[in-house]
């Protein structure tokens, strides 16, 4: 019989679970399975947002979503586009019930526990495939899995070659590997392109002030100086372009770099052209603030 037999709401960054269904199933390989479970959640980060994990006569199936995974065990044979429709629609429904703040700050498992009547009604549905009113939502997401089908996880990504292994410590890798930033836009391109040329301008000021100091006319900290801000705005086109941890902490504290540099540099530099380097490092830091990890949105069909 192809059923839904369990599903959880789980925060990405440490695996910790918000909510679940009632769990009435006794049987032996069910309990088994739903150990995969645990083990993936521990690993979210490292996955993209739509996954499923293939177990014998059962299914693993995930969407992630703003920091929040919801996940699915399910019978082999259950239709996979109504698996991720039943996941989108548990998605939908929490990030329209809760704020984000709470999620982030929940430190007790099981928090949003009163979220389990609605996936023990949606799980109800979704089990009787003909009292489904979706038909539109079934179609969209007939193409959506068509054109980007769910990543297949092997137990090789979960170091559960021979089986489970319950690590006790797990390893995070940080973000996933899939995940990329949101497109270029023309104001950050313009941003970038102001940077470096801020970069080259403190680089040739920098190689004048060497030049300064061998004839005995600078003071080495001006040099130190120079070469900061340059570093400071290099390292700022990096953080527009590629995706890290703490992103937006280290495009400040850039800023700040370049801000102390500018302010140690006043007596070589006119009130404009400290206004115009601390200007543009401003707006690339805003526009690394601006450039988010791609996501989901709250309506977007998984």
């Amino acid at each position: 019989m192809s059923v839904i037999l369990f599903a959880s709401v789980v925060r990405v960054r440490d695996g910790l679970p918000l909510s679940a269904s009632t769990d009435h199933d006794q049987n032996v390989s069910v309990q088994e399975t739903k150990k995969y479970l645990k083990v993936i959640s521990k690993k979210l980060e490292q996955f993209p947002d739509r996954c499923t994990l293939e177990r014998g006569p059962y299914n693993v199936n995930f969407i992630s979503s703003l920091g929040v995974s919801y996940m699915m065990l399910c019978s082999e044979n259950y239709p996979s586009v109504l698996a991720f429709c039943f996941l989108d629609e548990l998605q939908k429904e929490f990030i329209t019930t809760y704020d984000m703040g709470p999620i982030n700050t929940a430190v007790r498992p099981y928090s949003f526990i009163e979220f389990d009547h609605f996936i023990q009604k949606t799980k109800q549905r979704f089990n009787n495939p003909r009292s489904l009113s979706t038909k539109m939502n079934l179609a969209n997401m007939q193409t959506e899995i068509r054109l980007r089908p769910p990543y297949r996880i092997s137990l090789q990504e979960l170091d559960l070659g021979n089986g489970l292994n319950h690590q006790k410590n797990p390893t995070y890798k940080g973000i996933a590997p899939h995940q990329r930033l949101e497109p270029l836009t023309l104001a950050g391109i313009i941003s970038v392109l102001l940077s470096l040329l801020c970069a080259g301008l403190n680089l040739i000021r920098g190689f004048h002030a060497i030049e300064s100091l061998l004839q005995g006319e600078d003071d080495f900290t001006c040099v130190i100086a120079f070469f900061l801000g340059t570093a400071a705005c290099l390292y700022q086109c990096y953080l527009f372009i590629y995706i890290t941890s703490w992103r937006t902490v280290k495009s400040f504290l850039a800023f700040g770099l370049i801000c102390l540099c500018n302010m140690y540099l006043h007596e070589l530099r006119n009130i404009w052209q400290l206004l115009f380097h601390v200007t543009v490092s401003a707006f690339t830091t805003l526009q690394i603030r601006l450039r988010q990890p791609l996501d989901k949105s709250p309506d977007y069909n998984v």
